[in-house]
């Protein structure tokens, strides 16, 4: 594996699932090729559980971490060929990502997008160019359409509390604010990759890139889509054909106990609890949202080694 930018990159998900998960299992995950190494990540945002577990990771593969705000302690970086750096940007992405692959042995990257400018956004230009431009592997930590290390994580925590092929359903909820679609996007993608009964329901107007959503059912009716459901995997989204906008009334989507049933009930965090789930939901025993964070290390710690391993 030369980057792991998209859960396309996997060459088998299951297998993924199944080696992470063995990996989980271990007692030592240091390998030589990953030992005194060097990971270094950078946020072009803000990040709680992604930066954390991926230090983890690379901790408990014997690795030196290194870990930068850009905006808060780096230059402001220039991403366009051929610009005139007469303004605020001080350095350009060829040179920025060619010294930072001389400390490093793998980078990964935290970047967010515009959702005003849906082609900009759709090209990835802060990932993609660190890909281009690095001379060492380079991974997501989420980027403006896909958060892949996240969608790993989800994948391995269905195949810990599922032994046979499962009902999954992705529900957008309410939020006061316009979200990415990277987390739905990377979401839908490993499920289609997996051996699940996969459903994505939303409100009319919330549909995904067609890109994304393929073959994969859409319902509009959210009691319908829940109905026979194991987990119910909730997220909000902006709009994608109105990009980055967000309407009102929809609060009846925030899931409750009543909707979930006897579902598992999923979500990335941060989640904004009465907003996007209510309280019982997010404390009763069906919730895996603690498990699902304990899971990013694995899934960092298992794409790192595969970047490292080729």
């Amino acid at each position: 594996m030369k980057k792991y930018t998209s859960v396309r990159d996997l060459v088998c998900a299951p297998d993924a699932v199944k080696e992470a998960l063995s990996l989980k299992q271990s007692q030592d995950i240091a390998k030589s090729y990953t030992k005194d190494k060097v990971l270094c990540l950078l946020f072009f945002n803000n990040s709680l559980r992604t930066r954390l577990s991926t230090e983890l990771a690379g901790i408990k593969l014997g690795m030196k971490v290194m870990v930068m705000q850009i905006g808060e302690s780096g230059w402001a970086l220039e991403f366009e060929d051929g610009a005139i750096m007469n303004s605020t940007k001080a350095e350009h992405i060829k040179e920025a990502a060619a010294v930072v692959s001389q400390y490093a042995d793998v980078i990964g990257i935290r970047s967010f997008p515009t959702l005003t400018d849906k082609e900009a956004d759709i090209n990835d230009r802060v990932m993609s160019a660190f890909v281009a431009h690095a001379t060492v592997p380079v991974f997501s930590m989420e980027g403006a359409v896909e958060h892949p290390l996240q969608a790993l994580a989800d994948a391995i925590t269905i195949a810990e509390n599922c032994t046979y092929r499962p009902k999954v359903v992705l529900s957008w909820a309410p939020h006061p604010r316009a979200l990415p679609h990277a987390v739905a996007n990377s979401f839908a993608l490993m499920m289609q990759a997996t051996d699940v009964d996969f459903v994505i329901t939303h409100p009319k107007g919330y549909e995904l890139n067609p890109d994304v959503v393929g073959d994969s059912k859409v319902e509009y009716d959210q009691d319908k889509a829940f109905e026979g459901a194991d987990f119910v995997y909730v997220k909000n989204w902006s709009q994608f054909a109105d990009y980055g906008a967000v309407s009102t009334g929809l609060d009846h989507w925030m899931i409750t106990p009543e909707k979930l049933g006897s579902a598992k009930f999923m979500h990335c965090l941060p989640l904004r609890r009465n907003v996007i789930a209510t309280d019982a939901v997010l404390d009763s025993e069906q919730s895996l949202v603690i498990e699902q964070a304990n899971n990013r290390t694995y899934s960092a710690a298992y794409i790192i080694q595969k970047l490292l391993e080729s």
